[in-house]
């Protein structure tokens, strides 16, 4: 059966979700109707035998597809993810899972499946997340489709509106009044020293200080005395005494960044002055009390470190009461743009020029770019824009021009005829550790939240993290 959106007379695309329970396919079609704005026809398959014949009949641009009701097609459902993907010819497919089995979706998207769901589905969110498909696969243009923000679009230095960015302006909403350590998790460049500064100035330590210190960029040997401080007379060129940053921070905030690169001999250090807060400079044997609310982030994951012994457990779960992840840029589209035209009106400013904007291909390419450097890589090419060329419209001789770096957005080649080649193909507990790694991270490292998000138990992740360690060691 088929049903049109009331509230659009002229959609500008179909979508074609696939359930096996009509009741329940009507409530979806109808909230994710209204959640997309009628900007989607949508029309709903009992299985996938129907959805075979639509996709002969009807060509779609989405496809939203229960696994568990694929199996009149066949008792395998990556082999019907793999049937309907050629049938649709282009479309983006999203596999529905009811949660019980991470491998289900890994095999949905080795069959071809461009992102999976885990049921109920929410119309907004669900919304926000094809919008985002849409644009990350070139799609948003052609089919009017942009994720509708539920939320603020800049927040505490932060710029971003969507649902990825709104959830984490609402976990620093939550933790920014408590005196609780927050552990800051995200790659290089995805913004963790701005969370740092919203946590503090969000809080009630707003009128003292924020004290950042960088562990990764101090040598080993005077880490402990940039910390804690030094004693007049502790060593040679000591003449004064001297506050560390933790005493420097007293009754604000002590940002510990790149906490991962910490020696091991001044993590102890480290856990004694977080259980007593209590600190003795160097060359000191006192001890002075002091009040601080300790923020930390690290671009590394920190369960792998625990695993290497370079870092401590017990200082870990001391540190990890409170943890933040960053997405990188790649996981949240919609805000590319947003960024870029940020950075571009606040360097065209600065360097005293006048630019209006960028070119069509030159926004879809930054869309779709992967941005191993995140946001910070992107605020770069952006300045780099602005300070070689003149102003006007940013077109992509100018892009390919300022896009210098060894990890470019773009490589300047000739247009060649487009050639179908199938994407390398990982062994299934490749693609299972993947999935779980990611899920382990998102929860900054907490393999209790990651099982209890995916539906399977603890210990079947650290089994098969053993199981994982053994291939590797085999290898």
């Amino acid at each position: 059966m088929a049903m049109q959106n009331r509230n659009d007379s002229e959609p500008h695309g179909r979508l074609l979700l696939i359930d096996g329970d009509e009741p329940h396919a009507q409530v979806v079609a109808e909230t994710l109707g209204q959640s997309l704005g009628g900007r989607m026809r949508i029309a709903v398959a009992m299985g996938g035998k129907q959805a075979v014949e639509l996709l002969r009949d009807t060509g779609f641009d989405i496809i939203l597809a229960d696994l568990s009701c694929l199996r009149d097609l066949s008792e395998r459902s990556d082999d019907a993810v793999a049937r309907l993907v050629r049938l649709a010819d282009g479309a983006l497919f999203v596999a529905v899972s009811d949660g019980a089995s991470v491998s289900a979706a890994v095999g949905a998207m080795r069959a071809g499946a461009h992102d999976y769901v885990v049921k109920p589905l929410n119309g907004p969110a669900m919304a926000a997340r094809i919008g985002e498909l849409a644009q990350r696969h070139g799609k948003g243009r052609s089919l009017s489709i942009e994720p509708q923000a539920q939320g603020r679009s800049d927040y505490a230095g932060f710029i971003g509106a969507s649902s990825a960015m709104q959830f984490v302006y609402e976990q620093i909403g939550r933790v920014a009044t408590s005196s609780a350590p927050v552990f800051i998790t995200g790659e290089s460049g995805t913004g963790k020293d701005v969370c740092a500064e919203a946590l503090h100035e969000e809080g009630p330590r707003r009128g003292k200080r924020l004290v950042a210190i960088n562990c990764a960029a101090i040598p080993r040997d005077l880490m402990e005395s940039e910390l804690f401080g030094v004693a007049r007379g502790a060593f040679t060129g000591a003449h004064d005494d001297r506050k560390g940053a933790a005493e420097l921070a007293d009754g604000g905030t002590l940002f510990l960044d790149e906490i991962g690169e910490m020696d091991l001999s001044l993590q102890s250090k480290l856990l004694r002055f977080l259980q007593t807060g209590t600190l003795s400079r160097v060359g000191e044997s006192g001890v002075r009390h002091v009040d601080v609310r300790v923020i930390c982030a690290t671009n590394r994951n920190p369960m792998q470190l625990i695993s290497e012994k370079k870092f401590r457990e017990d200082l870990f779960y001391r540190l990890h009461v409170l943890p933040i992840h960053l997405p990188p840029l790649r996981q949240r589209p919609t805000d590319i743009m947003v960024l870029a035209q940020h950075f571009l009106a606040r360097y065209s400013a600065e360097e005293h020029k006048h630019f209006n904007g960028f070119a069509p291909d030159v926004a879809s390419l930054l869309t779709s770019a992967e941005w191993p450097g995140n946001v910070r890589q992107l605020q770069n090419l952006v300045r780099r824009l602005v300070v070689m060329c003149d102003g006007g419209d940013i077109t992509m001789p100018m892009l390919v021009a300022a896009d210098i770096e060894s990890r470019g957005v773009v490589t300047p080649v000739e247009p060649q005829p487009r050639i179908e080649r199938r994407p390398a193909i990982l062994p299934m507990w490749q693609q299972e550790q993947r999935i779980i790694e990611d899920a382990i991270a998102s929860f900054g490292g907490n393999v209790s939240l990651a099982a209890a998000a995916l539906e399977i138990s603890p210990s079947t992740i650290y089994r098969k993290r053993q199981g994982w360690a053994e291939m590797a060691a085999a290898s």
